[in-house]
């Protein structure tokens, strides 16, 4: 991979032009890269900047797509931070995961950081034999040196498709589980399987203990983190029961990350490429309300007109973090590729990457 020196070419000037003129741009550049290049675009992100994408899909999906791509030397990742570490760990050492925004972030991974989920382990440790008892599983919208933490302690990675099936094999392998950052991920997860709500106990970090008591980690079955993703906070059970009355037959399908009461009330659960699975295969003139994230839902709606689709909130809810990738960044990290400079490249350490693939490799195994 030749990689220059020089200073990058400036992204302010790009800016000044229109979204046509920035788009007969990035169209350029990629016929210039050709297979040396492939775009990665997330189905929560903007739909001016979706359509350039090579290979569309969730986080994982998309990583493990690259992978399979030797010739693509450039992994540009529309999304956010942890999905190009997720690119970079899972990609050939001749392949550079490369974010076109590095403020391009995600809130509920922000939540849960090796400092705290290692003193969480300490604290659980002077309870309990940890290694011994407690499984640690964190979510795949976590950070590359959390999917390393749960490598090297004999855990492992979940989806949002997947998080019932690794909680399954994680609880025939030890009697508890530290489940990190999304508690409603985990709490609806671990309750498919069984798991009543009096034994799961909330871990808050910054608290003494968690702000929990000996009595309640020990009754615990699963420790969940407090923390949550913004935009499927934002779905109410309200909304569920506005969107009833107001279109009787209406079908409600939300994203396992929201709520667990929002859960209880809807038909369906699903992860992004089940929620749409889902919605395509249904009949024409089905009703649909849809609890994920808006640039999903709308696509869905220009692509069924047969069919009646809402969204499930009378507000905007945008992934704010990943929206901040536009045409003008695109640009920029294509226009760049081409002068030969390589910039925004996420890099994971060797060993973290070493030990977050163990963990990735040991969830593939599950599922």
């Amino acid at each position: 991979m030749n990689m220059r020196e020089e200073p990058p070419l400036p992204l302010e000037p790009l800016y000044a032009l229109s979204d046509e003129q920035l788009a007969e741009r990035i169209a350029r550049a990629k016929v210039s890269l050709g297979e040396s290049c492939v775009i990665l675009g997330h189905h929560y992100q903007r739909e001016e900047v979706y359509r350039f994408a090579d290979l569309t899909g969730d986080s994982l999906k998309l990583a493990r797509l690259a992978s399979l791509r030797p010739n693509a030397a450039y992994i540009v990742f529309c999304g956010v931070h942890f999905m190009a570490e997720v690119a970079d760990i899972l990609s050939g050492p001749d392949q550079a995961a490369i974010l076109p925004d590095l403020a391009a972030g995600c809130s509920m991974a922000d939540m849960a950081d090796l400092p705290a989920v290692e003193d969480a382990w300490r604290c659980l440790g002077e309870w309990m034999d940890v290694e011994r008892l407690v499984t640690p599983i964190t979510y795949v919208n976590s950070m590359a040196n959390l999917k390393a933490f749960c490598g090297r302690h004999g855990g492992t990675v979940c989806t949002s498709s997947n998080a019932t099936e690794v909680l399954k094999w994680a609880f025939a392998k030890r009697e508890k589980a530290l489940f990190f950052p999304d508690q409603h991920l985990g709490r609806i997860s671990a309750y498919r399987l069984g798991i009543p709500l009096e034994e799961m106990a909330l871990w808050r970090p910054g608290e003494p203990l968690g702000g929990l008591t000996e009595a309640e980690i020990r009754k615990a079955r699963i420790i969940l983190w407090d923390g949550y993703c913004s935009v499927h906070q934002m779905f109410q059970p309200a909304h569920v029961t506005l969107f009833r009355e107001r279109h009787p037959g209406i079908r409600v399908v939300v994203h396992p990350e929201c709520s667990f009461e929002v859960c209880q009330m809807a038909d369906a659960l699903g992860s992004t490429e089940g929620i749409q699975k889902l919605v395509r295969e249904s009949p024409s003139g089905s009703k649909w309300a849809i609890g994920t994230e808006l640039n999903l839902v709308n696509r869905l709606k220009g692509e069924m007109p047969d069919k009646e689709i809402h969204f499930l909130c009378p507000t905007i809810c945008l992934c704010s973090t990943m929206f901040r990738i536009d045409l003008a960044h695109l640009c920029w990290i294509l226009e760049n590729l081409v002068a030969g400079r390589v910039i925004n490249r996420i890099v994971v350490p060797p060993i973290e990457k070493e030990q977050a693939r163990l963990a990735l490799d040991r969830m593939l195994s599950i599922t």
